[in-house]
């Protein structure tokens, strides 16, 4: 199975992208986390995506605030899925690295999810590598299966505590 890869503009953005490394051991996909910076690091970044696909990589999650130039210097070097994953910022709680994600020059796509939006990059990008995997997407459909019943249930919940409720 291919690698997701998981960039970090900072370690600062660990704790968000920690819910994207949880889903991704939870499919069993073989994950890297490391922290670039498009503008502190950009020849490590450079590098990095060049290298991505022969190391093993099939998706790379872009975690960025602010400017979030990441995932589309990330992308301008690779040919493989980029997923842009916009961190809160303290200028504009993270509208800011929202925009710059969607807002690619024609030929450079990033993929991007909510802000702060970890878990459904990890998903994303295991809906991508399941293309080729029919294990994976087992697993995926038994994910949706299992919050189908967790809503079911809450929804169970609800009507015994109105039921309750109305005594």
């Amino acid at each position: 199975m291919k690698k997701v890869a998981i960039i970090m503009g900072s370690d600062s953005d660990f704790p968000v992208v920690s819910e994207a490394i949880k889903q991704l051991h939870s499919f069993e996909i073989p994950f890297e986390a490391r922290v670039m910076s498009a503008h502190r690091t950009p020849v490590d970044a450079e590098q990095f995506a060049k290298n991505a696909k022969d190391n093993g990589f099939g998706v790379i999650i872009a975690a960025a605030g602010k400017a979030a130039h990441l995932g589309g210097v990330i992308a301008a070097y690779t040919t493989l899925p980029v997923i842009g994953l916009p961190m809160v910022s303290s200028t504009m709680d993270g509208l800011d690295s929202l925009l710059s994600m969607v807002q690619m020059p024609s030929g450079i796509p990033v993929a991007t999810v909510a802000i702060g939006g970890a878990q459904n990059a990890a998903i994303l990008a295991a809906q991508i590598l399941a293309i080729d995997d029919e294990q994976l997407s087992n697993k995926l459909s038994q994910f949706k299966i299992d919050m189908e019943n967790k809503v079911r249930e809450a929804d169970k919940g609800i009507a015994e505590k109105i039921k309750e409720m109305m005594g």
